[in-house]
Protein backbone atom coordinates (compact mmCIF):
# COMPACT_ATOMS: atom_id res chain seq x y z
CA UNK A 1 0.00 0.00 0.00
CA UNK A 2 1.19 3.66 -0.80
CA UNK A 3 -0.48 6.29 1.19
CA UNK A 4 -0.58 10.01 -0.11
CA UNK A 5 1.24 13.28 1.44
CA UNK A 6 1.59 16.42 0.74
CA UNK A 7 2.13 15.31 -3.23
CA UNK A 8 4.46 12.26 -2.54
CA UNK A 9 3.17 8.69 -2.48
CA UNK A 10 5.10 6.47 0.81
CA UNK A 11 5.33 2.98 1.31
CA UNK A 12 2.59 2.36 4.26
CA UNK A 13 4.80 1.95 6.63
CA UNK A 14 6.82 5.13 6.15
CA UNK A 15 3.61 6.90 5.88
CA UNK A 16 4.40 9.50 8.85
CA UNK A 17 3.45 12.82 10.12
CA UNK A 18 4.76 15.09 12.34
CA UNK A 19 4.60 14.59 16.27
CA UNK A 20 3.22 18.42 16.25
CA UNK A 21 0.81 18.23 13.83
CA UNK A 22 -2.01 20.14 15.18
CA UNK A 23 -4.28 17.42 14.04
CA UNK A 24 -2.67 14.87 16.10
CA UNK A 25 -1.87 17.88 19.42
CA UNK A 26 -5.08 18.73 19.24
CA UNK A 27 -7.85 16.90 16.50
CA UNK A 28 -7.17 20.10 14.88
CA UNK A 29 -8.23 19.39 10.31
CA UNK A 30 -11.07 17.79 8.83
CA UNK A 31 -11.57 14.64 6.73
CA UNK A 32 -14.25 13.24 4.15
CA UNK A 33 -14.67 9.16 4.09
CA UNK A 34 -15.55 8.15 0.23
CA UNK A 35 -16.42 5.09 -1.08
CA UNK A 36 -15.49 3.66 -4.26
CA UNK A 37 -17.30 1.28 -6.09
CA UNK A 38 -16.23 -0.88 -9.44
CA UNK A 39 -13.66 1.97 -10.42
CA UNK A 40 -16.15 4.80 -10.01
CA UNK A 41 -15.32 6.89 -6.68
CA UNK A 42 -19.08 7.55 -5.34
CA UNK A 43 -19.54 11.43 -5.75
CA UNK A 44 -16.14 12.37 -5.25
CA UNK A 45 -17.75 16.04 -5.98
CA UNK A 46 -19.99 16.54 -3.17
CA UNK A 47 -17.13 15.03 -0.45
CA UNK A 48 -14.55 17.84 -1.70
CA UNK A 49 -17.25 20.68 -1.66
CA UNK A 50 -18.12 19.39 1.81
CA UNK A 51 -14.26 19.18 2.90
CA UNK A 52 -13.85 22.71 1.63
CA UNK A 53 -16.99 23.86 3.67
CA UNK A 54 -15.80 22.19 6.91
CA UNK A 55 -12.35 23.63 6.22
CA UNK A 56 -13.70 27.53 5.60
CA UNK A 57 -16.01 26.63 9.07
CA UNK A 58 -12.57 26.29 11.07
CA UNK A 59 -10.39 28.75 9.20
CA UNK A 60 -8.44 26.30 7.75
CA UNK A 61 -7.04 27.71 4.36
CA UNK A 62 -6.52 24.81 1.42
CA UNK A 63 -4.07 25.62 -0.67
CA UNK A 64 -5.10 22.89 -3.49
CA UNK A 65 -7.74 23.48 -5.69
CA UNK A 66 -11.07 20.97 -5.55
CA UNK A 67 -9.33 19.71 -9.03
CA UNK A 68 -5.84 18.55 -7.83
CA UNK A 69 -7.14 17.04 -4.84
CA UNK A 70 -9.09 15.23 -6.95
CA UNK A 71 -6.81 14.09 -9.14
CA UNK A 72 -4.85 12.64 -6.10
CA UNK A 73 -7.17 10.81 -4.84
CA UNK A 74 -8.11 9.01 -8.16
CA UNK A 75 -3.67 8.45 -7.71
CA UNK A 76 -3.67 6.72 -4.65
CA UNK A 77 -6.82 4.53 -5.82
CA UNK A 78 -5.05 3.93 -8.71
CA UNK A 79 -1.55 3.06 -7.69
CA UNK A 80 -2.99 0.59 -4.89
CA UNK A 81 -5.27 -1.25 -7.20
CA UNK A 82 -8.54 0.55 -5.53
CA UNK A 83 -11.65 -1.44 -7.33
CA UNK A 84 -14.23 -1.69 -4.76
CA UNK A 85 -12.88 0.32 -1.23
CA UNK A 86 -13.00 3.32 1.09
CA UNK A 87 -11.10 6.74 0.60
CA UNK A 88 -9.34 8.56 3.63
CA UNK A 89 -9.22 12.12 2.99
CA UNK A 90 -7.87 13.75 5.62
CA UNK A 91 -6.43 17.75 6.29
CA UNK A 92 -4.67 18.50 8.83
CA UNK A 93 -4.31 22.27 10.46
CA UNK A 94 -0.12 21.21 9.60
CA UNK A 95 2.82 21.25 12.07
CA UNK A 96 3.41 23.98 15.08
CA UNK A 97 4.08 24.17 18.55
CA UNK A 98 2.47 23.11 21.69
CA UNK A 99 0.58 26.21 22.02
CA UNK A 100 -3.16 25.86 20.68
CA UNK A 101 -2.90 28.69 18.30
CA UNK A 102 -3.25 27.86 14.87
CA UNK A 103 -1.38 30.68 13.98
CA UNK A 104 1.87 28.66 14.21
CA UNK A 105 1.04 26.12 12.04
CA UNK A 106 2.61 27.45 8.29
CA UNK A 107 1.07 25.23 6.16
CA UNK A 108 -1.68 22.56 5.92
CA UNK A 109 -0.72 18.58 5.44
CA UNK A 110 -2.94 16.41 2.98
CA UNK A 111 -3.28 12.81 3.95
CA UNK A 112 -5.00 10.21 1.24
CA UNK A 113 -5.65 6.10 2.35
CA UNK A 114 -7.02 4.43 -0.18
CA UNK A 115 -7.83 0.50 1.12
CA UNK A 116 -10.57 -1.62 2.30
CA UNK A 117 -13.27 -0.96 4.96
CA UNK A 118 -15.72 -3.53 6.91
CA UNK A 119 -17.90 -1.71 8.93
CA UNK A 120 -20.33 -4.76 9.96
CA UNK A 121 -20.54 -8.37 9.20
CA UNK A 122 -22.76 -9.22 6.22
CA UNK A 123 -25.93 -10.68 7.63
CA UNK A 124 -26.51 -7.06 9.05
CA UNK A 125 -27.57 -5.86 5.86
CA UNK A 126 -30.20 -8.28 5.60
CA UNK A 127 -31.38 -9.66 8.75
CA UNK A 128 -30.85 -5.81 10.85
CA UNK A 129 -29.30 -4.04 13.48
CA UNK A 130 -30.63 -3.56 16.74
CA UNK A 131 -29.67 -0.12 18.60
CA UNK A 132 -29.23 1.34 21.78
CA UNK A 133 -29.98 4.77 23.18
CA UNK A 134 -26.95 6.09 25.03
CA UNK A 135 -26.60 8.93 27.54
CA UNK A 136 -23.75 11.41 26.33
CA UNK A 137 -25.50 13.65 24.03
CA UNK A 138 -24.14 14.93 20.39
CA UNK A 139 -21.99 17.85 20.35
CA UNK A 140 -24.42 20.76 20.18
CA UNK A 141 -24.51 23.42 17.64
CA UNK A 142 -23.66 26.21 20.38
CA UNK A 143 -20.14 24.19 20.78
CA UNK A 144 -18.85 23.14 17.65
CA UNK A 145 -21.76 22.73 14.54
CA UNK A 146 -22.16 19.33 13.75
CA UNK A 147 -21.96 19.84 9.97
CA UNK A 148 -18.02 20.55 10.15
CA UNK A 149 -16.80 16.71 9.96
CA UNK A 150 -13.25 17.53 12.01
CA UNK A 151 -10.87 15.60 13.45
CA UNK A 152 -12.00 15.27 16.45
CA UNK A 153 -14.69 12.23 17.06
CA UNK A 154 -14.40 11.73 20.70
CA UNK A 155 -17.62 12.61 21.15
CA UNK A 156 -18.83 9.76 18.64
CA UNK A 157 -16.34 7.49 20.43
CA UNK A 158 -17.39 8.01 23.89
CA UNK A 159 -20.79 6.94 22.38
CA UNK A 160 -19.63 4.24 20.20
CA UNK A 161 -17.74 2.72 23.28
CA UNK A 162 -20.99 3.07 25.62
CA UNK A 163 -23.11 0.74 23.04
CA UNK A 164 -19.97 -1.41 22.99
CA UNK A 165 -20.34 -1.85 26.50
CA UNK A 166 -23.56 -2.97 26.48
CA UNK A 167 -23.00 -5.59 23.43
CA UNK A 168 -24.47 -3.16 20.73
CA UNK A 169 -22.53 -2.12 17.20
CA UNK A 170 -24.39 1.50 16.96
CA UNK A 171 -25.96 3.15 19.22
CA UNK A 172 -28.61 6.32 18.60
CA UNK A 173 -27.34 9.59 20.19
CA UNK A 174 -29.76 12.42 21.32
CA UNK A 175 -29.05 16.46 21.25
CA UNK A 176 -28.98 18.52 24.07
CA UNK A 177 -32.94 19.25 23.63
CA UNK A 178 -33.64 15.34 23.91
CA UNK A 179 -34.46 14.82 20.02
CA UNK A 180 -32.76 12.14 18.17
CA UNK A 181 -29.62 13.80 16.59
CA UNK A 182 -27.69 10.83 14.63
CA UNK A 183 -25.88 7.73 15.40
CA UNK A 184 -21.76 7.31 16.47
CA UNK A 185 -20.79 7.45 12.55
CA UNK A 186 -24.55 7.26 10.54
CA UNK A 187 -27.34 9.07 10.02
CA UNK A 188 -30.56 8.20 10.92
CA UNK A 189 -34.31 7.37 9.19
CA UNK A 190 -37.84 6.22 10.30
CA UNK A 191 -40.59 5.06 8.45
CA UNK A 192 -43.74 5.60 9.73
CA UNK A 193 -47.06 5.49 7.76
CA UNK A 194 -45.62 5.11 4.12
CA UNK A 195 -43.43 8.66 5.29
CA UNK A 196 -39.55 8.73 5.46
CA UNK A 197 -38.58 10.95 8.64
CA UNK A 198 -35.06 11.87 9.26
CA UNK A 199 -33.48 14.65 11.68
CA UNK A 200 -33.28 17.82 10.80
CA UNK A 201 -29.68 19.53 10.11
CA UNK A 202 -30.46 21.93 12.88
CA UNK A 203 -31.10 18.70 15.67
CA UNK A 204 -27.52 18.20 15.22
CA UNK A 205 -26.59 15.19 12.46
CA UNK A 206 -24.11 15.48 10.23
CA UNK A 207 -24.99 16.51 6.25
CA UNK A 208 -24.15 13.41 4.68
CA UNK A 209 -23.58 12.10 1.09
CA UNK A 210 -25.47 9.28 1.11
CA UNK A 211 -28.02 10.83 3.40
CA UNK A 212 -28.86 13.30 0.93
CA UNK A 213 -28.95 10.49 -1.59
CA UNK A 214 -31.60 8.60 0.28
CA UNK A 215 -33.55 12.25 0.34
CA UNK A 216 -33.10 12.06 -3.57
CA UNK A 217 -34.13 8.75 -4.10
CA UNK A 218 -37.42 8.71 -2.02
CA UNK A 219 -38.26 12.11 -3.77
CA UNK A 220 -37.77 9.66 -7.39
CA UNK A 221 -39.84 6.77 -5.81
CA UNK A 222 -42.64 9.30 -4.73
CA UNK A 223 -41.90 8.73 -0.67
CA UNK A 224 -42.71 11.78 0.89
CA UNK A 225 -39.77 13.06 3.08
CA UNK A 226 -40.21 15.36 6.07
CA UNK A 227 -37.02 16.28 7.73
CA UNK A 228 -38.01 17.38 11.23
CA UNK A 229 -37.45 16.74 14.73
CA UNK A 230 -37.78 13.41 16.04
CA UNK A 231 -38.44 11.51 19.79
CA UNK A 232 -36.94 8.14 20.95
CA UNK A 233 -40.80 7.67 20.95
CA UNK A 234 -40.88 8.07 16.79
CA UNK A 235 -38.06 5.24 16.70
CA UNK A 236 -39.72 3.09 18.99
CA UNK A 237 -43.02 3.31 16.83
CA UNK A 238 -41.45 3.13 14.15
CA UNK A 239 -42.89 0.89 10.56
CA UNK A 240 -39.20 0.96 9.69
CA UNK A 241 -35.75 2.27 10.34
CA UNK A 242 -32.03 2.54 8.52
CA UNK A 243 -29.03 4.03 8.95
CA UNK A 244 -26.95 5.71 6.36
CA UNK A 245 -23.31 6.66 5.72
CA UNK A 246 -20.39 6.27 3.34
CA UNK A 247 -19.04 3.51 5.54
CA UNK A 248 -22.03 1.87 6.42
CA UNK A 249 -23.97 2.30 3.69
CA UNK A 250 -27.42 1.90 4.77
CA UNK A 251 -28.73 -0.56 7.23
CA UNK A 252 -31.95 -1.95 8.47
CA UNK A 253 -32.53 -1.42 11.90
CA UNK A 254 -34.70 -3.87 13.51
CA UNK A 255 -34.83 -3.20 16.94
CA UNK A 256 -33.96 0.18 19.23
CA UNK A 257 -34.16 -0.05 23.53
CA UNK A 258 -35.60 -3.35 23.23
CA UNK A 259 -38.03 -2.13 21.18
CA UNK A 260 -39.20 -4.38 17.89
CA UNK A 261 -39.66 -1.80 14.68
CA UNK A 262 -42.00 -2.76 12.36
CA UNK A 263 -42.21 -6.85 12.23
CA UNK A 264 -38.51 -7.04 13.23
CA UNK A 265 -37.42 -7.56 9.68
CA UNK A 266 -35.80 -5.22 7.32
CA UNK A 267 -39.05 -2.79 5.97
CA UNK A 268 -40.26 -2.92 2.14
CA UNK A 269 -39.15 1.02 1.68
CA UNK A 270 -36.12 0.77 3.25
CA UNK A 271 -35.44 -2.38 0.45
CA UNK A 272 -36.59 -0.27 -2.13
CA UNK A 273 -34.18 2.54 -1.15
CA UNK A 274 -31.43 0.40 -1.21
CA UNK A 275 -31.90 -1.50 -4.20
CA UNK A 276 -31.96 1.95 -5.84
CA UNK A 277 -29.13 2.96 -4.11
CA UNK A 278 -26.88 0.17 -5.26
CA UNK A 279 -28.09 1.00 -8.95
CA UNK A 280 -26.45 4.74 -8.53
CA UNK A 281 -22.99 4.20 -6.85
CA UNK A 282 -20.97 2.81 -10.09
CA UNK A 283 -22.48 5.48 -12.37
CA UNK A 284 -22.10 8.67 -10.10
CA UNK A 285 -19.03 10.10 -9.35
CA UNK A 286 -15.00 10.08 -10.72
CA UNK A 287 -14.21 6.81 -12.64
CA UNK A 288 -10.80 5.78 -12.13
CA UNK A 289 -9.17 5.26 -15.94
CA UNK A 290 -6.91 2.19 -16.77
CA UNK A 291 -4.37 4.97 -18.01
CA UNK A 292 -1.87 6.56 -15.95
CA UNK A 293 -2.56 10.44 -14.83
CA UNK A 294 -0.32 12.69 -17.47
CA UNK A 295 0.70 15.25 -14.93
CA UNK A 296 1.13 14.24 -11.10
CA UNK A 297 -1.70 15.67 -8.70
CA UNK A 298 -0.27 19.03 -7.58
CA UNK A 299 0.66 19.36 -3.68
CA UNK A 300 3.07 21.24 -1.18
CA UNK A 301 5.69 19.04 -0.05
CA UNK A 302 5.22 18.44 3.31
CA UNK A 303 8.29 20.36 5.55
CA UNK A 304 11.14 18.14 7.50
Amino acid sequence: MEVYIDGKFYPKEDAKISVFDHGLLYGDGVFEGIRVYDNCIFRLDEHLERLEDSAKAILLRLPWTREEIALATVESCRRNGIRNGYIRLVVTRGVGDLGLSPSNCKAPSIIIIADTIKLYPPETYTNGMKLITVPTPRTSHAALPPAVKSLNYLNNILAKIEGQLHGYNEVLMLNDQGYIAECSADNFFVVRKGVLYTPAVHAGPLRGITRAVVLEIAAKLGVTVSETNLTRYDAWTADECFLTGSGAEIVPVIEIDGRVIGTGKPGEITGKILKSFRSKVTKEGRIIEAAPAKKAPAAKARKK
